[in-house]
């Protein structure tokens, strides 16, 4: 899988927490996503974007230079907010404030998007419908590590 570039969407939930934390999933994808590796390309939204730093600016404004500072590092592509076409195809189906974050991800081709809320995004009424897997910060962990380690072993 990892061998031919694999690309995951982060939800903001992903981004806040492993910004915030020196340990655990969202930390280690983080980390991932800074060393460049070649099979491996992430992504956010840009309603992701807005969406984390309007919390930063009502809940830490001091961290908000630090934030824009680490997101370069990330390498992300920043998917452009959707269409309102994109969005009406999708609502009703899930959440409205989960709506452009699913359009970002179709949108961006992602092959995962990784979400702290899983649960919200499962009970989908078009679940099993997107060209990608839904999955939490650990299970993506146990599927992308195990590449990785094997794309890094010399032939």
């Amino acid at each position: 899988m990892a061998k031919k570039g694999v690309k995951v969407f982060l939800d903001s939930n992903v981004i806040i927490s492993g910004l915030f934390s020196d340990k655990g999933s969202p930390r280690i994808i983080l980390d991932l996503l800074c060393l460049d590796l070649p099979m491996l390309a992430g992504a956010t939204g840009q309603y992701n974007v807005i969406e984390i730093e309007r919390n930063l600016s009502k809940k830490m404004p001091d961290v908000l230079s630090v934030y824009k500072k680490y997101l370069q590092m990330l390498n992300l592509e920043v998917i452009p907010l959707p269409l309102s076409k994109d969005i009406e195809k999708l609502s009703g189906h899930i959440s409205d404030k989960d709506v452009p974050v699913l359009a970002s991800a179709i949108i961006g081709n992602a092959d995962f998007l990784v979400t702290g809320d899983k649960k919200d995004f499962v009970k989908s009424k078009l679940r099993g419908k997107y060209s990608f897997r839904i999955l939490s910060p650990a299970e993506f962990l146990d599927i992308i590590l195990p590449e990785i380690l094997m794309a890094m072993e010399p032939d």
